[in-house]
């Protein structure tokens, strides 16, 4: 299996580690850490102490998406993300956009970013031509309803089987426009429009988003499902995430999207070792 993105192909025919993507959130008001980089030398410095950390790929978003957020103006997003994105552009690691407006995506598209990760599988109008003619890796997630209202009463007669086909759907939606394979990756959506239960159920059963020759991104970070379960807010959530993370990549994850880049990739390295023992 390989991944175009940008100007990286990862191929795991050739590796055995996942790709660490550290977040990078420009925003006063995500749900994890608000405000802490929305200044841009903040979030340089954090983008760089990633870096060094061994992350092999920073995702920039400028908009949060946590349950209850409402829509943010599309100048707004654009002032918040494109001066991040013109000085990283060049960094030695894949740089990801976190946008669902196709504006955004063309113009990070147009700087040269390497991946476009959308909440909307590319729904909204004009977002897949915005990445159509490019070879940026396309990044596609399930969400049940929008930011605002995702979290009410979320409902499936199979969440495993139900995410896995609306991801196939989206991929094919995309080949048909002329987007190659390998350039997707998806993303089955933990904590969009999912219980506790729901996420749990495809955490478990993780293995049945992998058999597409496709990496699939394990985004469970500090999610609120694990503070249900352990009872920690979410600057304690970091040794749950990583054994989040470490059960996704177990059961077949390619791309570990996390907060704690430093935590997660020491768990990745023992991980390492012990499938050389194997």
């Amino acid at each position: 299996m390989a991944w175009r993105c940008g100007r990286f192909l990862f191929d795991w025919s050739q590796r055995r580690a996942p790709i660490v993507m550290g977040i990078l959130n420009v925003t006063p008001d995500s749900f994890s850490d608000g405000g802490q980089f929305a200044h841009r030398d903040a979030a340089l410095r954090h983008a760089d102490e990633m870096i060094a950390q061994g992350a092999e790929m920073i995702d920039v978003g400028g908009e949060s998406s946590r349950p209850g957020s409402e829509p943010l103006a599309l100048q707004e997003e654009l002032d918040r993300v494109m001066p991040i994105l013109e000085v990283l552009k060049d960094a030695p690691v894949a740089i990801s956009v976190d946008t669902y407006k196709a504006k955004v995506m063309r113009a990070a598209v147009d700087l040269g970013i390497d991946c476009v990760n959308d909440i909307w599988a590319f729904r909204q109008p004009h977002a897949i031509e915005a990445v159509a003619n490019s070879q940026c890796g396309v990044m596609l997630m399930h969400m049940q309803k929008d930011p605002a209202t995702m979290q009410f009463d979320p409902h499936y007669e199979d969440v495993v089987a139900e995410v896995n086909g609306f991801l196939m759907e989206r991929c094919v939606a995309l080949e048909d426009e002329g987007i190659a394979r390998e350039r997707l990756a998806i993303d089955p959506g933990f904590g969009f429009g999912k219980t506790v239960e729901h996420n749990m159920t495809m955490l478990a059963h993780f293995h049945k988003f992998c058999m597409h020759d496709m990496p699939v991104v394990a985004g469970l970070s500090r999610k609120s499902s694990l503070g249900a379960i352990t009872g920690k807010d979410t600057q304690h959530r970091q040794t749950a995430s990583v054994a989040a993370a470490l059960m996704a990549l177990e059961r077949g994850a390619k791309i570990l999207r996390v907060h704690d880049v430093s935590e997660t990739i020491d768990a990745v390295k023992i991980w390492v070792a012990t499938q050389d023992c194997l």
